[in-house]
């Protein structure tokens, strides 16, 4: 048996004893839950100097040890071995789970459960010395051989594996569920209570293989992503023509071909050809999107009408959806705060419930009405009902099958420890350019001051602009006329970063640049001044343009604010969201132009990189948690500071998801409000789960301690509540998809002015 409950960080690996992450990587049947990992520790944590330096994937029954780990593969191996669990090295291409391990608990209850059956049936057809109402009353009967040898052979056939974990575990001094287990049935039989002994082997198998299907489908939620991914891509050959190759084996730069209906076998860059892309499989987007030459295509998405070709850009282990996928798996390892809270609790349960067993043993049996068998049977009901199983699968499944989840709608969440802090959060700081803009800027006037020539003001601009990469230098050069884009480039170009450049144009000193840039050189903005700004009470960035004898004229940008953002920032303060900021390092009057319309709270204007992260930081004292949102590249210290991170437009960018705790593969704003429900429904789920679990805990403990509880009612009631538990947890892969964004060409309440905030 394996996968069943929370696990600890893990990274994976490659190769025998392979190394990934700095990692040897183990393959580990019998991994089943957070009471392995505890034994494994106590195991492992002297070989390697200190257990917390191990990691744990229970749901892929995987043991991550350090690179440098001074321990040979044969004596972890041993070392395993001694827990009752075995490992082996993981394998090149080996990515699934434990395997043939994970049948074990369904097979041993299927044997079990046959065995009950031919005992009851025998016991009906042949035995006369009791009827099977006398039998399931527990009535004390005498049974005859065959029976109670079927009754034995079904403990036996049921019981092995969990037999075997409770030996290695009382051998290490430490109580878990399979003691509880061992010690009832045990009890049972010395009783004679040999049906009721088998029934709690044979529904305790049954709760096991539980743990281990409710696991494996919310595995298999994030696995599929896997199928996204073709195996083979038409590859352009030496002799021009197309072949079919194994996508595993083509390599960066190759031009590759994807017909309509195809999916993308690898990213690229398209060459030639023009089609429509649906990217929801991987991005959550709802729309298909246009593709022509110079765009970017991502593997596992379909390609919806005409033919493209294109470069590949990243081989297959390369490819967003690879690193999708091993952002995943990582995050199911980075257990939340309540994760770790059931696992203590765990921990102090088993141990408390085992003594108050022994106490109601040597207590009850002094109360008036009671005998000494029904205050030890009493005290075998304590042991059964005390198994954690429901309660430590409540948690793990829920965060799972939550982050995977999030993943199918495009919202890379790495750790159920981030997925916990959207539901808390009160506060949201948002950088503008990028993230509450489109990061798009074009030229809304080209203006020449009084007495200057408008060609010469295009002919500077032209000049300097070629020079810089700053995406306002870049919607001016695309702005310009063409015979301007033409005309002869500056000279001993010298760039100041955030305010302009300045350089040599026909003998005499030019510069584009801000305003106050101009005023730095000693020239007379005055005029200027004036001329601009309308535009920038409007929310328009201005860059002016000077030579020699003084300001040419300007040009006024705007970058709209996103057709979704207001929306999305209303359905937050509707969420309870309180405090919407927006940080930016333009002006203050660009900043209240872009704010007009959109529901903040705040702006924060003229901030340097280190202003944004003061700012966050003085934020994050009076509100906790506080999420940062911002591109993942220069939002990077920003995102560090803040409670949560999170990168809007990953897509392709390996900075943006390395730098979040959480990345919005796409542009869209929405997501944001989506994520805050989803994280307090998988929340919810699980607050209903815990309380569920502990509450049939609870009831059985009252009536074992009554006289009116049975054995096999009390392990009846567990794998119900276990069953419960894992259904309600696998509803959150059904969770609804973020609302469709506005139309790309819809009104925006108001133009910004997006420099390099």
């Amino acid at each position: 048996m394996s996968q069943c409950c929370g696990s600890d960080a893990c990274e994976s690996a490659d190769g025998d004893g392979a190394t990934r992450g700095r990692a040897r990587v183990y393959v580990v049947e019998g991994l089943c839950c957070a009471q392995e990992v505890t034994a494994l520790k106590q195991a492992l944590g002297p070989l390697v100097g200190d257990p917390e330096r191990l990691g744990f994937d229970v749901m892929r029954g995987r043991l991550r040890v350090p690179a440098e780990a001074p321990v040979s593969d044969a004596r972890i191996r041993e070392a395993v071995a001694s827990t009752g669990m075995t490992a082996r090295p993981e394998a090149a291409g080996d990515t699934g789970s434990a395997g043939p391990a994970d049948r074990r608990p369904l097979r041993a209850a299927l044997a079990s459960a046959g065995l009950i059956v031919l005992a009851l049936v025998h016991h009906v057809a042949v035995s006369w010395e009791g009827s099977l109402g006398s039998l399931l009353r527990g009535e004390g009967v005498g049974l005859p051989l065959p029976e109670l040898l079927l009754y034995l052979a079904a403990i036996v056939t049921g019981g092995r594996f969990v037999a075997v974990r409770a030996w290695y575990a009382l051998r290490r001094r430490r109580l878990d569920m399979h003691v509880l287990m061992t010690v009832a049935v045990v009890g049972a039989m010395v009783l004679g209570e040999w049906l009721e002994g088998a029934m709690v082997v044979c529904l305790f198998a049954v709760s096991l293989a539980l743990e281990s299907w409710s696991v494996g489908r919310a595995r298999r939620a994030v696995e599929r992503l896997l199928d996204l991914r073709p195996e083979t891509a038409r590859v352009r050959t030496a002799d021009g023509t197309w072949a079919e190759r194994p996508a595993a084996e083509v390599a960066e730069g190759s031009r590759i071909q994807i017909r309509p209906g195809d999916r993308v076998p690898l990213d690229g860059q398209v060459l030639d050809g023009a089609s429509s892309v649906d990217q929801a499989a991987v991005t959550g987007e709802s729309v298909p999107v246009a593709k022509a030459a110079g765009d970017t295509v991502y593997a596992g998405t379909v390609n919806v009408e005409g033919t493209l070709e294109a470069r590949t850009t990243a081989p297959a282990d390369g490819t967003l959806l690879a690193r999708i996928l091993h952002l995943v798996e990582a995050a199911e390892g980075g257990r939340a705060e309540t994760e770790q809270w059931v696992d203590r609790f765990a921990r102090v349960y088993t141990p408390a419930v085992f003594a108050a067993a022994l106490a109601t043993a040597f207590i009850l049996p002094w109360l008036p009405g009671w005998t000494l068998a029904e205050g030890v049977y009493s005290a075998l009901v304590l042991l059964v009902i005390a198994c954690p199983c429901a309660l430590v699968i409540s948690t793990p499944v829920s965060m799972v099958a939550g982050l995977a989840s999030a993943a199918r709608h495009g919202v890379l969440i790495k750790g159920g420890r981030f997925l916990e802090l959207p539901a808390q959060a009160r506060a949201v700081v948002l950088d503008k350019t990028g993230t509450l803009t489109a990061g798009r800027h074009r030229v809304t006037a080209a203006v020449a001051l009084p007495g200057r020539d408008e060609a010469d003001l295009h002919r500077v601009a032209a000049a300097l602009a070629a020079h810089s990469s700053h995406p306002l230098s870049a919607a001016i050069r695309a702005a310009l006329p063409a015979p301007a884009g033409q005309a002869a480039e500056a000279s001993a170009v010298v760039a100041a970063p955030g305010r302009g450049v300045s350089g040599e144009l026909d003998g005499r000193m030019v510069a584009l640049g801000a305003v106050r840039f101009l005023a730095e050189r000693g020239l007379d903005t005055r005029a200027l001044e004036a001329a601009t700004a309308a535009h920038e009470a409007a929310g328009e960035t201005v860059v002016a343009v000077a030579d020699g004898t003084g300001p040419v004229g300007f040009f006024a940008l705007a970058d709209r604010p996103r057709p979704e953002a207001a929306a999305a920032l209303q359905d937050l303060r509707r969420l309870g969201v309180g405090t919407r900021v927006m940080l930016t390092g333009d002006k203050r009057r660009t900043a209240e132009g872009v704010a007009r319309g959109l529901d903040l709270t705040g702006i924060e204007a003229e901030l340097l990189p280190e202003g944004k992260v003061d700012a966050v930081a003085r934020l994050a004292r009076r509100h906790s948690p506080l999420i940062f949102v911002g591109d993942g590249v220069n939002d990077a210290p920003a995102m560090a500071r803040a409670d949560l991170g999170i990168a809007m437009g990953a897509l392709g960018s390996d900075v943006a998801i390395e730098t979040a705790d959480i990345a919005l593969m796409t542009d869209e704003l929405d997501r944001l409000p989506w994520l805050v429900r989803h994280a307090r429904r998988t929340l919810r789920v699980i607050r209903q789960n815990v309380f569920t679990a502990l509450g049939v805990k609870l009831v059985f403990v009252v009536l074992a301690l009554l006289g009116m509880a049975s054995l096999w009612g009390a392990i009846a009631a567990d794998v119900g509540t276990t069953l419960l538990v894992v259904l309600n947890a696998l509803r959150l892969l059904r969770a609804d998809a973020p609302s469709a964004p506005a139309a790309a060409g819809a009104e925006a309440p108001a133009l910004d002015a997006a420099s390099h905030g």
